[in-house]
């Protein structure tokens, strides 16, 4: 056995043979022991949210978990071997063995940011399960926006650290340098701070939710998501507008979902030859259609607004409890038929049709 302890680059066969078994035993089994970690931490993540899902929750952070091990194992291993004289030099003033001890560092520090990311991407998710069951929506939007800041949060820590740990950087003058470069990028980026801002006052002062038809200026439609710098909004013609935040607070933003009614006018220009009794008939049976729609309809008004040689005005107006879109045309598309239908039957012809609501 004494080929075992001959040197190659400053290090016994046997020491090689150690560290590389080492790493490779951890590779081939990194996945049971990945899982039976995540085992534990799943006892910890239980107790803490109750009746979280065991398989689902050992799926999501396994791989991370995985790797972390993977790459601590073998960054303590490969740390036990005599960095080869051989493969000294130096690039700007480092030296090759210096800049390979501190890469180790930075990627075991990546991977257990990456590790906790995943673990606030479950968290969310877990919390978003719970939210979907309440009706108020206003849960769900706080967890998508907590979630994305949380994790910008941890990048910016984990970015830092690695210049902690590998570039041997002091984080007091890290973050000094940071605050003046930042003064510059705060100037120069002014308009994406607002938009932060703007994304801060929408999550507290709560104009619009996840899910409401709004009208924002000319863009009307569905918000899809909220993000840290814009508002995604899905239009009736299927298209995704951006807006940005700052937007989204400066201008009018008419909130269609939180309304707690509808309105609608129909307007109908009569012949001017149409005869008095006639109009106050067809005036009677418009009463009698709306009052059957009471239902949906929560008042209504039919009258006569104008008689002029171009004319004669009709004007039917009533308000819905706060149906969907959907139903409100249709109501409406009901109300117009039977209108039609009392018109043709009362032989009463019209000037200029005109239907707004």
């Amino acid at each position: 056995m004494e080929f075992l302890d001959k040197v190659y680059f400053d290090n016994t066969l046997k020491s090689y043979l150690v560290v590389w078994g080492i790493i490779l035993l951890v590779f081939l089994f990194k996945r049971y022991l990945s899982r039976y970690l995540a085992s534990l931490t799943y006892r910890i993540a239980n107790r803490i949210f109750k009746n979280v899902d065991r398989k689902n929750y050992i799926d999501f952070v396994a791989d991370p978990i995985e790797w972390f091990i993977v790459i601590t194992i073998a960054v303590f291993s490969i740390d036990k071997l005599n960095f080869p004289s051989a493969l000294h030099f130096k690039i700007y003033g480092h030296t090759s063995q210096d800049i390979i001890e501190r890469i180790g560092p930075g990627i075991m520090i990546a991977a257990f940011t990456w590790l906790l990311l995943r673990l606030i991407d479950f968290i969310a998710i877990v919390l978003e399960q719970r939210a979907n069951q309440t009706p108020d929506v206003r849960d769900n939007q706080l967890i998508v926006f907590f979630r994305d800041f949380l994790k910008v949060i941890i990048g910016i820590i984990g970015v830092l650290w690695v210049v902690k740990a590998s570039f041997y950087q002091p984080i007091g003058n890290v973050l000094t340098g940071l605050s003046i470069v930042g003064a510059g990028l705060a100037l120069a980026a002014k308009e994406s701070l607002e938009n932060l801002i703007a994304s801060f006052i929408i999550f507290f002062d709560k104009p619009f939710f996840t899910g409401d038809l709004v009208k924002v200026n000319a863009v009307t439609g569905v918000v899809e998501h909220i993000g840290l710098r814009s508002t995604r909004v899905r239009t009736g013609e299927k298209t995704l507008i951006t807006i940005p935040n700052k937007q989204m607070v400066d201008s009018m933003v008419d909130n269609w979902s939180m309304r707690t009614g509808r309105r609608a006018e129909i307007k109908l220009d009569l012949h001017p030859q149409t005869y008095a009794a006639t109009i106050e008939t067809f005036i009677v049976h418009a009463n009698q259609l709306l009052e059957s729609n009471k239902s949906v309809i929560d008042s209504y008004n039919v009258s006569l607004k104008d008689i002029s040689k171009n004319g004669i005005s009709v004007v039917v107006e009533y308000f819905t409890s706060s149906l969907s879109l959907n139903e409100f045309d249709d109501l409406k598309q009901d109300l117009l038929l039977s209108l039609k239908k009392q018109m043709e039957q009362d032989e009463i012809g019209m000037m200029v049709g005109n239907v707004a609501g």
